[in-house]
């Protein structure tokens, strides 16, 4: 009987460290998975606040390139695809279309000085930098967290118990390569 007891408390013992284990690792996959959201939605707050800033610019813009019209359009456009869409990809897409719009927008900036000495145009330009860096930093932030999560769910054991319960790949947030080397002029 004591023999049974003893056998019992083993098995009891090896079914509980069992039972930790994949409480961790459990733990450990919510809490990357939430850091991923949590990294997505500061990413979500900064390109809000992109935005927001786009039509001020826009309008400073038009007041003095009256007559670029096509500029203001694709800027308008890219905008309202870039908040319209949805999903990893979806969006990096539509924040490389509204970049390069932008770059449209400043380069017809350079050939108004008025523009350019501007006080309003140059706060908005100001705003409009310091956001793109919070974006940069964000996106890298999103990155490394989406990083650190994949590869935990594809290392052993954490990837059988995140087959188990859904736990699946997430995509990174990545912009055109062109688009990152090239640094926008901006002159005043």
């Amino acid at each position: 009987m004591s023999l049974i007891l003893i056998v019992l408390g083993i098995l009891g013992f090896i079914v509980l460290v069992f039972v930790l284990v994949f409480v961790v690792i459990y733990n450990g996959l919510v809490t990357l998975r939430n850091r991923v959201k949590n990294a997505w939605a500061q990413i979500d707050v900064q390109l809000k606040r992109r935005y927001n800033l786009i039509p001020n610019l826009v309008e400073t813009v038009k007041g003095y390139a009256k007559h670029e019209k096509t500029v203001f359009e694709n800027v308008t456009k890219a905008r309202a695809t870039a908040i319209n869409a949805s999903g990893v990809v979806n969006q990096a897409k539509a924040e490389n279309m509204l970049s390069g719009a932008l770059k449209s927008l400043f380069a017809v900036a350079e050939n108004y000085p008025d523009l350019k000495a501007s006080q309003n145009f140059m706060m908005l330009q100001e705003e409009l930098s310091g956001t793109e860096n919070k974006i940069a930093y964000a996106r890298q932030f999103y990155n490394d967290s989406v990083m650190a999560y994949n590869i935990r769910i594809q290392k052993i054991p954490y990837n059988l118990i995140a087959g188990m319960f859904g736990f699946g790949k997430e995509e990174l947030f990545e912009v055109e390569i062109a688009a990152e080397r090239e640094v926008p002029k901006v002159e005043f």
